[in-house]
This record gives C-alpha cells, structure tokens and sequence, in this order.
C-alpha cells in the first residue's frame, strides 16, 4: 500500500469515526433536549392552568357553579365583582375598640356596613370586619406583571390552538356538585418537538392510565381541582 492511499484511507476512518461519535451524541442528546424543552412548555402551561383554576374557583363563590367556556371566565374577570372580608383597625388597639364597642352599646341594631360609612366619613378609631363587592381584576392576579386575560383560553406554543374545558354537575351522594376540567394535550403542547419522542411519551402516560397532557380538575374523577402535575 502506497502512502498516498494509505493517508487517504486513513483521513476517512478518522471521518467515519468522527460521524459514528456525532451519530451516537445526537441519539444521547436527542431525548435530554426533548426533556429539557418539555419542562420548559409545561412550566407555561401549568402556570395557565393554575390561573383557568383560580378563575373556576372565584366564579363558582359567586355564581355556585363552574363554566366551560373561557369567553365565560374571562367576562367574570374584566366585569365581574366578588365578595371580599375588609378588615378595618387591630383587634390589638384597646382604644379604637372600646371606641366600637360604645358605639355598638349605643346603637346595638348598627351594622358593618353603618360602621363603614362612619369609618368612611372620617371616624378612623374604629375596629371592624365588612364583606363588601370589589371588581375581580382588582383582586385576582394584581401581583403578577406577565398575567393576560387573553392569553389565557390558548394552549401556549400550539400555535392558537384553543385549551379544552368542560365544566359539568354530577350527584354525587345525592347531592349536586359542580366540576370542572381544562386539558392541554401534549401532541398540541410540545409541537415542533421530536414526534416520535411525543408520540413515545404519549403511549407511557396511556399504559400509566395518565391522561397524556396536562390537566387541572376532572369532570370524571372528582380530585378537589388538582392538577395531574401536583
């Protein structure tokens, strides 16, 4: 063998080497950045669902039951007004509670709301609790700068595709209670993914007897509003 032919051959073993090592690193990766970028979507997503469940939950204290459209949830949210406990002046501050405290022995039929407008009218020496109506976008959500109301029907990175909810009444021991469920699939969740590593992890869930996706309550299997992530 000649040293050209041998340099040759020589330059693509290390060539066929070096693509069997690329090969056999893309295999290894391919499924920790499939999980990595999973984490990542379900992350947004679970945040989503948690805010459709705290919006369930608020409504229902309102209206006694839950709804299946997000349009529902998200007029609740914009127009709605929920029933809230103020609690006004310290149990602790003597003065301001025997302040009350006369008040009440002077007009014993007074009510929280009478106490509200005193309280209101300039008598801040007073000590109180009053349920009173304030608009839900002005107690929900106030702490958190990336929440949009629009944005919250919509499986996050599907491209618009909207999240299925069901909202139901079942007897249960004879007696009505309302459920509900919102579910995010994974074949729309994590799309533009590896397919076959999704459709791999969508058969695990379905021989787990899991739900393969996401999901925040159960119209089937009454869970106290859990998610199939907690």
């Amino acid at each position: 063998m000649n040293k050209a032919l041998k340099i040759v051959l020589e330059v693509i073993l290390c060539l066929a080497i070096a693509g069997l090592v690329f090969a056999i690193y893309r295999s290894i990766m391919k499924p920790v950045n499939f999980n990595k970028q999973k984490e990542k979507r379900e992350a947004v997503a679970i945040q989503r669902l948690k805010d459709i469940r705290t919006l369930q939950v608020a409504y229902k204290s309102v209206n006694g039951k839950f709804v299946s459209t997000i349009d529902s949830l998200k007029n609740f949210y914009e127009t709605g007004k929920m029933s809230v406990v103020m609690q006004i002046g310290s149990a602790d501050d003597s003065i301001a509670w025997a302040h009350t405290e006369k008040i009440k022995k002077a007009n014993r039929k007074i009510t929280p709301q009478k106490l509200l407008e005193l309280y209101e009218a300039g008598d801040k020496n007073l000590v109180f609790s009053v349920a009173t109506q304030i608009p839900v976008k002005d107690t929900l959500f106030l702490r958190r700068d990336n929440f949009c109301i629009d944005s919250l029907g919509f499986i996050p990175f599907s491209g618009g595709e909207p999240v299925i909810m069901t909202a139901e009444t079942h007897m249960v021991s004879g007696v009505p209670v309302p459920l509900f469920e919102a579910k995010m699939p994974y074949k729309l969740l994590l799309k533009g993914l590896d397919n076959q590593l999704r459709i791999n992890l969508d058969a695990d869930r379905k021989d787990q007897n899991k739900y393969e996706g996401l999901q925040v309550g159960s119209v089937t299997a009454p869970n106290n509003n859990a998610g199939n992530w907690e």
